[in-house]
């Protein structure tokens, strides 16, 4: 078990490029997202308690639930860190030498990121939305193979899970790989062969994790999922009149890069951010706190 779960919600971030990556989102699909940061915070915005007693009890009811191993709460978070720990040095060192003004991704410094090739671009793609898959299911204490479930749910996905899925579609899939995404990412997945898969370092975290009994048979399962939700991602480009260019023109008031330099702009978001983490630790503490306040 990583930190407790009060301490992971306290410490959460008000600024910094995650969370302007964030708002530079919900700017493009209003009214989603809120930075929700602190343990009694989240409390009182879920529901709507103000009494110091029952705000305690429903507090302490969550700290229970999400040390309980047999609970999914833990196994729900270490998806959402998992597939946003990149190693952050490059990012972190680059946002060290930002003193004023925007993080110029240009000359010497747009040298030091290594953008992906497409296909290992899909496959984290296809990873991410594997993580919210399973991430969903444990913690709703439902299989992690239910992907009609899961794909039932994303029409009431709101809040932080919402704007987590608009990053997706957004950051890892039209900024790097273009407004075809869908398809491309989709025919990658049908070319890829099980050793491609094994080869990427995430999967190799999330190996056990993934229902299958062997790369191949995980191999199927995240083509199907990916297939399954499809239909939604095609929905929400098209209801947000989602493109590279919208999104880049948001992310072009904090971040200094060049039009034909997007695939740099994604190295660098993936090694710089963790929109994942942050809005996934978000998710799993309301989710917490929903539960403990109905069994008090």
């Amino acid at each position: 078990m990583s930190k407790p779960v009060f301490e992971l919600v306290d410490e959460l971030p008000t600024s910094g490029i995650t969370v302007s990556v964030l708002n530079a989102l919900d700017s493009i699909t209003p009214g989603h997202w809120k930075n929700t940061v602190g343990f009694v915070n989240t409390i009182k915005e879920v529901t709507g308690e103000d009494d110091e007693d029952m705000i305690q009890a429903i507090g302490e009811r969550a700290i229970y639930l999400y040390n309980d191993r047999s609970q999914g709460y833990q196994k729900g978070l270490w998806l959402y860190q998992t597939v946003d720990s990149t190693d952050k040095a490059l990012g972190a060192a680059a946002l060290a030498n930002k003193v004023s003004g925007k993080i110029p991704l240009f000359g010497g410094l747009i040298n030091r990121f290594t953008p992906k090739a497409d296909k290992a671009q899909t496959i984290d793609l296809s990873l991410k939305l594997i993580a919210e898959l399973l991430a969903f299911c444990s913690i709703n204490g439902i299989p992690g193979d239910s992907i009609g479930d899961f794909v039932a749910s994303l029409g009431e996905y709101s809040g932080e899970s919402y704007i987590r899925m608009v990053g997706l579609i957004c950051l890892d899939g039209l900024v790097p790989l273009g407004p075809d995404f869908i398809q491309q990412a989709q025919s990658a997945l049908n070319g890829m062969s099980p050793k491609e898969l094994e080869d990427n370092s995430t999967f190799k975290q999330m190996n056990d994790a993934i229902p299958g009994d062997s790369s191949e048979g995980k191999l199927n399962f995240i083509g199907s999922s990916f297939d399954s939700v499809k239909g939604w991602m095609s929905n929400t480009v098209s209801k947000n009149d989602l493109t590279p260019q919208k999104v880049t023109s948001k992310l072009s008031n904090f971040v200094d890069f060049a039009d034909d330099k997007l695939d740099y702009l994604a190295a660098f978001l993936d090694l710089s951010t963790n929109y994942f983490e942050h809005t996934g630790t978000q998710t799993l503490t309301k989710r917490l706190i929903e539960r403990a306040e109905a069994e008090i």
